[in-house]
């Protein structure tokens, strides 16, 4: 279902010079937004915007979005665990 809004023309323009496909970077925009409020899952923001998990992680951190991104020492203790769990 399309979600549309409406722009003064100048704005629009003038965004659209600058930024090039509007219509894109205002979903991508709202959904950031939406996952930012705990709206979405990053399985739902993934799936929306058609990325990959990195790819999505790699959105998130472009638009300062990575307080609940893991971290490379919480990486590891999450494998260390799963290897401990698996027997390996």
């Amino acid at each position: 279902m399309p979600v549309t809004f409406e722009l003064a023309n100048n704005i629009e323009r003038s965004l659209r010079r600058r930024i090039g496909d509007l219509d894109q970077a205002a979903k991508e925009a709202a959904l950031v937004e939406l996952y930012r409020q705990d709206r979405l899952t990053h399985h739902e923001l993934a799936d929306a915007l058609g990325l990959s998990r990195l790819e999505t992680d790699e959105l998130l951190k472009k638009h300062n979005v990575t307080e609940d991104l893991m971290t490379v020492e919480e990486f590891h203790r999450q494998a260390d665990a799963l290897c401990r769990e698996l027997g390996r």
